[in-house]
């Protein structure tokens, strides 16, 4: 079994120089970007908009405690159960617990990124459940056995003729089949699935506080289905989702629209008040709230880099960073990917598995500058860099090079003094044995800059 770290150099190298695999990322971030661009200019308060989140966040961070005590005495008010689970095991084993009570055969489920943080498939498979995704990137990627690539487009990877093929394979739909041919084809399929499920289970974009409510945004309207039909609706949420209550979300909602998608505001937009009431139609008879902890606690009790609780899953940081663009969501062998994942997951999962994430940026500051919550990426990087080495979880290799780099570095003397052949000699290894041969360097001069302009000047 190979570490998480070697896989990471190991695809990194092969995804990098896929050159399909990057026009396709290409193709897609770019119609983002321009939406992005175009959406900008809908805000004439922008920069007060942002602020606004900022502080909202942080002051959420700062009184976590009470605001999620405030949301759970309210939420029992409105009759939904909630329920602690301090880590995925326990809320593997609190949501079989439901599955059991309620007979619960078939789930449907919307887009979540903390139900992939709980792997539910061991509960599904050995309950014999079917449980089907229902956002339309998501329903693709569980076609093709994969996991989310990018947390807000989970499919982002591939084209729209990857998908035809997909879908002819599994369906046997056209081969040639048109986005539209397929978003039909899924609307009718998914209806079926609706109407006969048992369970919905959704994440949460927003827990309010005040009202003891969960917020939903969405553009498929799947969510709304979701919660909609099946008898049991479990929310699945992490504890650091809380706003004080719903009169921030008319800044909220269209914020994080804007840097998801480039949109005014998504389709659909939904606050669940707890199960149906007795003069209602739709709705669910029974409501949980699972408030997932999942080494959260650990990262909130860092003074610096539990800023990076503040997220609001826009992805706008993954799209900004060329590792990310270069290497692909695969890579990082995590749930959460790119600049925000490299800052969290060392500690939702530890620095020994994960904290080689922290040095998968380049710095170049892009995921500062768009992130709508202002949660400064590239200095969180940097101090999960340094509790990296100071816990001793670097490679005696990596470190042993550095130190060398750093005398050599130091000393610039050494590189007056080495003669051709060595310098040669050192662009073969670099050349071949860290950039696989992948990269050619330029001959190195046989005198150096300085030697020749004392030459000629």
């Amino acid at each position: 079994m190979f570490s998480p770290r070697y896989v990471f150099n190991s695809k990194a190298s092969d995804v990098a120089f896929d050159l399909k695999h990057r026009n396709t990322i290409r193709y897609n971030m770019l119609k983002y970007s321009q939406s992005v661009e175009k959406g900008k200019s809908r805000f004439s308060n922008r920069t007060d908009i942002h602020e606004f989140a900022a502080v909202t966040k942080r002051n959420v961070l700062s009184n976590l405690p009470e605001y999620l005590e405030e949301f759970e005495k309210n939420a029992i008010a409105n009759n939904i159960e909630v329920i602690w689970a301090e880590d995925s095991h326990q809320a593997i084993s609190i949501f079989r617990n439901i599955i059991n009570k309620y007979g619960v055969k078939s789930v449907v489920k919307t887009k979540s990124m903390t139900s992939e943080e709980v792997d539910f498939n061991e509960v599904f498979q050995k309950h014999n459940i079917e449980c089907i995704e229902t956002d339309l990137g998501e329903f693709i990627v569980q076609q093709a056995g994969e996991r989310p690539y990018h947390i807000l487009t989970p499919a982002m990877h591939k084209s729209a003729g990857d998908v035809a093929k997909l879908f002819n394979e599994k369906f046997n739909t056209d081969k040639n089949a048109s986005a539209v041919d397929i978003t039909l084809f899924v609307r009718k399929y998914l209806r079926k699935k609706f109407l006969n499920a048992d369970m919905g289970l959704s994440g949460a974009n927003f827990l309010l506080a005040k009202e003891g409510a969960v917020a939903v945004t969405e553009n498929e309207g799947n969510g709304l289905f979701t919660f909609g039909f099946p008898k049991v609706h479990v929310v699945l949420a992490g504890i650091e989702k809380l706003l004080p209550g719903i009169n921030e979300l008319h800044q909220f909602w269209p914020w994080l629209a804007l840097h998801g998608t480039g949109q005014k505001v998504t389709a659909y937009n939904s606050i669940i008040f707890g199960s149906k009431q007795p003069d209602e139609r739709d709705g669910p008879e029974k409501m949980v709230v699972i408030l997932l902890d999942n080494g959260r606690s650990n990262l909130y009790k860092q003074p610096h880099q539990s800023e990076a609780l503040s997220c609001i899953r826009c992805g706008a940081c993954l799209n900004a960073c060329p590792i990310y663009k270069n290497v692909g969501g695969y890579t990082y062998q995590s749930v959460y990917t790119g600049p925000i994942g490299s800052v969290i997951e060392p500690h939702l999962k530890g620095f020994k598995k994960y904290g080689h994430l922290s040095f998968a940026s380049t710095l170049c500051g892009s995921c500062y500058d768009v992130c709508p919550v202002k949660i400064n990426l590239p200095d969180l990087l940097l101090r999960n860099r340094r509790e990296y080495v100071e816990g001793g979880y670097d490679s005696l290799v990596n470190k042993t090079s550095m130190t060398i780099a750093r005398e050599l570095l130091m000393k610039p003397g050494f590189n007056r003094n080495i003669n051709y052949k060595s310098k040669k000699m050192l662009i073969y290894l670099v050349q071949n044995y860290i950039f696989d041969g992948k990269r050619k360097f330029s001959e190195p001069k046989e005198d150096t800059f300085q030697k020749q302009w004392l030459i000629n000047k």
